[in-house]
């Protein structure tokens, strides 16, 4: 009987880059790398910038990784893996990230998933057909006071509905300009996450861009700093009828 048998293992070792590719990629390594004590703790935005020369998490990646920071290729895969904004396959320019963690999910943000997936014809961790558009699920985007939310790129869209998120994702497929509800303006995925790797966003107007917590996450705060005073939970409870308080009782 003739033929190989693929047992489905990847073919080792992973390829490199291209010479002017790795020289490039090293020299931006080094200086991520420079921000740490350790060279190890560079880890994380490594992959954020290697993954925005390929757009994602690629075998060569891995490799890359491991040689710049004299790390096993195992240890490396195990970061990769365990982190969501890492991706393993190639995906859409813009990732659309449609929170359904609890209170999203019971304010719309399940409906609004729903209404994508049938709307673009995908389902989760899938991309359209044009490569615009990459759609999933998260957990929590620490923005409970804006549920539902939906992110593109890591950047907000508050108080969605589902015709709203549709009519986000048709901009984004026609090249229209989209802006987040706060924060930077919108870019690709791949300068996405070379912002993410800690290069600077060199967009006029994006380092000014704001966009903090919204007025029921800064309470807390406000109360420690004295800006507002502590209010009551519950009334003061009301002593039983016929009970008198005396000045002894007091005492």
């Amino acid at each position: 009987m003739s033929g190989e048998v693929s047992l489905g293992i990847p073919e080792m070792p992973a390829p490199d880059y291209p010479a002017d590719v790795r020289a490039r990629l090293e020299n931006d390594a080094r200086e991520v790398i420079a921000r740490y004590p350790g060279s190890r703790s560079a880890l994380l935005p490594l992959l954020h910038l290697v993954q925005s020369e390929e757009g994602y998490v690629t075998r060569t990646v891995i490799r890359f990784c491991a040689e710049v920071l004299d790390l096993t290729t195992a240890e490396v895969t195990a970061v990769a893996t365990f982190y969501t904004m890492y991706r393993r396959k190639p995906s859409g320019e813009y990732q659309v990230g449609v929170c359904t963690n609890t209170l999203c999910a019971v304010m719309g943000g399940d409906a609004i998933f729903e209404e994508l997936q049938q709307h673009l014809g995908i389902g989760n961790d899938e991309t359209t057909a044009d490569g615009k558009v990459t759609l999933e699920h998260i957990e929590c985007n620490a923005a409970c006071d804006f549920a539902p939310v939906v992110m593109v790129n890591w950047e907000f869209f508050d108080n969605q509905t589902p015709e709203s998120a549709k009519a986000m994702v048709d901009d984004l497929i026609a090249g229209r300009e989209v802006r987040p509800t706060r924060g930077a303006p919108l870019c690709g995925y791949r300068q996405t996450a070379r912002i993410l790797a800690g290069f600077p966003d060199e967009r006029e107007g994006a380092v000014e861009a704001g966009g903090g917590a919204g007025p029921a996450s800064l309470a807390g705060l406000k109360l420690h700093r004295g800006e507002v005073a502590a209010a009551r939970v519950v009334p003061p409870r009301a002593e039983p009828a016929g009970t008198d308080v005396t000045e002894e009782d007091g005492e």
